[in-house]
């Protein structure tokens, strides 16, 4: 029997090597940061490695890096109470925040008319479509570009970025806020001084050293170009289901995408009945963004792009990482195409 293929890295990527052993030898290590005496200074000096670690694989050298809990956080914290737009294919952390009224085409491309009231994503968690975020933006969500793409806050322009560690192969439980040096921030965590008093509550150190070691560990693969060979086998295995499926859509195929990323649309077939019947075959896929435990919706993102709720609907999402091999991407794809034929058989 073959091995069980995780295809959901949008959703969680697997933990770095290199976060884990940084966490395990900082196990031991006793301390508050916010002490004065040797052993608090020592803690403290691992968040700031850390700090730097993150800073430098998101170009933000300068910028002032706030850690939270995760992205949806970092989210609040920008967000709240500004008043700011967005489109309809905002993750819902963002969009939470937001009047969600800003046009969105039918290649996904949101149409910005005040960037410094604007939450815009840089690349969309389902479809994986990239969009050029215009200068002078409020606030941008990072989350799935930062690791993939090639990333430096500082040249984008906006005021403030969201990042989450466990998208890049970092723990659970942490991420951070960019912010342009000197921005004023109220903190919506109030009781102590941490995080240069933007976000109060003791530091998770574990989950600060594990991020600070995954984005590290992350830069050096993209500058090693090892996206781009995920890219490749994103692009095989996206011919080899068009070639076996006729008539599946592959959604922003042509556009500027995530390289890892494959959202694929078959009219009529559920896709909470596609992650099932591709579950039990032994392969790890979904319907579109973990927003909670357990849910499977009509996709909001491919409502906003004006696709029909049936279409909507039947959406699939297959997001690789650097493990997943050609040979694992045309097995999925085989056996998808089959599943594929049987549903195709049952529709008529």
């Amino acid at each position: 029997m073959s091995a069980r293929l995780y295809l959901d890295w949008n959703a969680s990527a697997p933990l770095r090597p290199e976060a884990r052993a940084a966490m395990i030898a900082a196990m031991d290590v006793t301390g508050n940061a916010s002490s004065i005496h040797a052993e608090g200074r020592a803690v403290r000096g691992l968040i700031e490695r850390a700090r730097a670690q993150v800073a430098m694989a998101l170009g933000a050298d300068g910028a002032d890096i706030v850690f939270t809990s995760g992205a949806t956080e970092a989210a609040a914290l920008a967000c709240a109470g500004r008043g700011l737009h967005c489109g309809g294919i905002e993750h819902d952390a963002v969009a939470a925040w937001c009047a969600a009224d800003l046009p969105v085409d039918a290649q996904g491309i949101v149409m910005v008319t005040d960037p410094a009231q604007t939450a815009l994503q840089l690349a969309n968690s389902e479809t994986g479509i990239v969009q050029d975020l215009p200068e002078g933006l409020a606030v941008s969500d990072l989350t799935q570009g930062f690791g993939k793409l090639p990333v430096a806050f500082n040249w984008l322009g906006c005021a403030m970025g969201l990042v989450s560690a466990h998208k890049l192969g970092g723990p659970k439980g942490v991420g951070a806020l960019a912010l342009r040096q000197g921005l004023d921030l109220s903190a919506q965590i109030r009781g102590g001084g941490q995080e240069l008093g933007r976000r109060a509550g003791t530091e998770n150190v574990l989950g600060i050293i594990g991020f600070g070691a995954a984005a590290e560990a992350a830069a050096r693969d993209l500058a090693d170009g090892v996206w781009e060979q995920v890219a490749d086998t994103r692009n095989c295995l996206e011919q080899a289901l068009e070639a076996d499926c006729a008539g599946i859509i592959s959604v922003g195929k042509g556009l500027r995408r995530l390289p890892n990323t494959l959202c694929l649309v078959s009219p009529g077939w559920k896709g909470e009945t596609q992650v099932m019947s591709m579950d039990l075959a032994g392969f790890a896929v979904s319907a579109g963004s973990a927003c909670s435990s357990g849910k499977v919706a009509v996709s909001r993102v491919l409502g906003a792009m004006g696709l029909d709720v049936v279409a909507a609907g039947s959406a699939l999402r297959v997001s690789i990482g650097p493990q997943i091999t050609r040979e694992d991407a045309l097995r999925f794809a085989q056996t998808y195409a089959a599943a594929w034929k049987r549903a195709r058989a049952r529709l008529k």
